[in-house]
C-alpha cells in the first residue's frame, strides 16, 4: 500500500551499505565500523548510579510529564548560565525532549503548515529536512561545506524565494561536515531573520565535543529569543545516546508549541532517566573533559594514520565526525560506490556523503567510534585499498 507521507521520503541511502555490512559480518568478516555516530564509551558511573537509585523508588515508575521534570529543566537553565552566560526561564523557555531528533521532528509538526518553505543546509543530518517534509513543508536546500559561504547563499535563497520562508535550520558544530561558526555568524543570522520574520531552529547537539574554541550558542545574541530555539542533547556530551534525553530552549512561543504537540504524543522520558540526566548536568564535569579528550585522540590518530596511508582528511575542529574528501583517484566513483568498495575491499565502513544531500557528494563521513588501535588497523587496510586500481576494483 502506498501511504502518502511515507511516499514523500526517498529510499534510505544508507540501506545498501548497511546491508553489505551485515552480510560481511554474517560471513565472519571483521568490519571496522565508522558508519554510525553511535558513541561507544560507557556512560559515566555516577550518572548510572543515580539512575539505579532513582529507579528503586516505586513512585518513579508512574507517568512522568511531557515537558520534563522541573529539576531537569532547572539543571538545563543552570548549564546555559555557566556555559554561555545566558539566563533561561526553566518554566517557559525550555522543554525536555526524547533526544534532539524527536524535538526537531515534533516542532516541525507543531509549527509547519502545508506548503511552508523551510531552508535547510545541504549536506545535513537527515532529520533536518525530512522532519519538515513529513510535516508537509517544502524544503529549499542551501549549500554548505568547504569553499561555500552559507550566509551569502542563505540570504540569496531568501531574497529569491517566491514565498517568504517560515524557518531556517542551523547545525553547528555540523553533522556531517564538522564545521563551526562564531558569534558574528549568529549575530548576522539573527539580525537578518528578525527583519524577515524567519524562525531559526539551531541544533547544538555537539556543543561539548570540540577541540579548539568552545562553540557558542545562538541564544548569546541579543534578541535571538525573539525568533530562535536551540536543541541540545546529552547523547554525545555524557555518552548517553540510548537514554534519549535532549532539550529545546529559547523562544517561548516555539517552546509552547512543542509542549502542546508533546502533550498529545508522550508522557516524557522515564523519570529515573530524567533524574540521572539532572545529575549529569549538575554533577562533576571532568567526565565531559575525558569524553572530549577521547574524541580528540581518535581524531588525531585518524588524520595522521590516514595521511600516512595516502588519504588526506582535514582535521575536524569539533563534533565526533571527520568529513573526508574522496581520494582523487577514486572520485569518479561517487561516494556511494566508494563507500561500498571501502567496505568490501578494506573491511572499513563509512557513510556516503550523498546520504546527507546532493552537496555531500564527493565526501564520506567518518565517525570516531572505534578505538585508536582499530583506527590504525583501518588505515593499514585503506593503504592497501588505495594502492589498487579503481577500475580494476570496480570490475572485480
Amino acid at each position: 500500500m502506498d501511504f502518502h507521507r511515507i511516499s514523500q521520503l526517498p529510499p534510505y541511502v544508507f540501506a545498501e551499505v548497511n546491508q553489505l555490512k551485515a552480510a560481511a559480518r554474517a560471513a565472519g568478516e571483521d568490519i571496522i565500523d565508522f558508519g554510525m555516530g553511535n558513541p561507544d564509551s560507557a556512560t559515566p558511573a555516577h550518572i548510572v548510579e543515580k539512575l539505579v537509585e532513582s529507579a528503586q523508588d516505586p513512585r518513579a515508575h508512574r507517568y512522568s510529564t511531557s515537558r520534563g521534570i522541573p529539576g531537569l529543566r532547572r539543571a538545563l537553565a543552570a548549564y546555559y548560565d555557566r556555559r554561555f552566560g545566558v539566563e533561561i526561564d526553566p518554566e517557559t523557555e525550555t522543554i525536555v525532549t526524547l533526544g534532539s531528533k524527536e524535538g526537531l521532528a515534533n516542532l516541525a509538526s507543531a509549527i509547519t503548515a502545508p506548503g511552508d518553505i523551510i531552508l535547510v543546509p545541504n549536506p545535513s543530518y537527515p532529520i533536518h529536512p525530512y522532519g519538515f517534509i513529513i510535516a508537509g513543508a517544502e524544503i529549499q536546500h542551501v549549500p554548505q561545506g568547504p569553499g561555500r559561504n552559507f550566509l551569502s547563499d542563505f540570504k540569496r535563497a531568501v531574497e529569491t524565494s517566491d514565498r517568504p520562508p517560515a524557518a531556517v535550520v542551523l547545525n553547528y558544530p555540523s553533522n556531517p561536515t564538522a564545521m563551526v561558526v562564531d558569534l558574528d555568524f549568529y549575530g548576522e543570522m539573527v539580525e537578518f531573520c528578525r527583519a524577515k520574520k524567519i524562525y531559526i531552529l539551531s541544533d547544538l547537539a555537539y556543543s561539548e565535543i570540540y577541540f579548539d574554541s568552545p562553540p557558542p550558542s545562538i541564544l548569546q545574541i541579543p534578541g535571538a529569543r525573539d525568533i530562535a530555539v536551540e536543541f541540545t542533547s546529552l547523547s554525545k556530551t555524557y555518552s548517553m545516546p540510548g537514554w534519549r534525553i535532549g532539550f529545546a530552549t529559547g523562544n517561548k512561543d516555539l517552546v509552547y508549541a512543542l509542549a502542546r504537540i508533546k502533550s498529545y504524543l508522550d508522557y516524557g522520558a522515564f523519570t529515573p532517566i530524567q533524574v540521572a540526566a539532572a545529575a549529569a548536568l549538575n554533577g562533576p564535569q571532568d567526565c565531559v573533559d575525558e569524553i572530549r579528550g577521547l574524541y580528540k585522540r581518535r581524531r588525531d590518530v585518524l588524520v595522521q594514520s590516514m595521511a600516512s596511508a595516502g588519504w588526506d582528511i582535514p582535521s575536524p575542529p569539533a563534533s565526533m565526525f571527520a568529513w573526508a574528501p574522496i581520494p582523487e583517484d577514486f572520485l569518479q566513483l561517487g561516494s556511494m560506490e566508494f563507500s561500498k568498495m571501502l567496505l568490501t575491499e578494506a573491511q572499513v565502513a563509512v557513510s556516503p556523503g550523498i546520504g546527507f544531500g546532493e552537496h555531500g557528494e564527493g565526501y564520506v563521513r567518518i565517525a570516531l567510534v572505534e578505538n585508536e588501535q582499530r583506527i590504525r588497523q583501518a588505515a593499514r587496510s585503506v593503504r592497501k585499498f588505495l594502492a589498487s586500481d579503481p577500475k580494476q576494483a570496480v570490475a572485480s
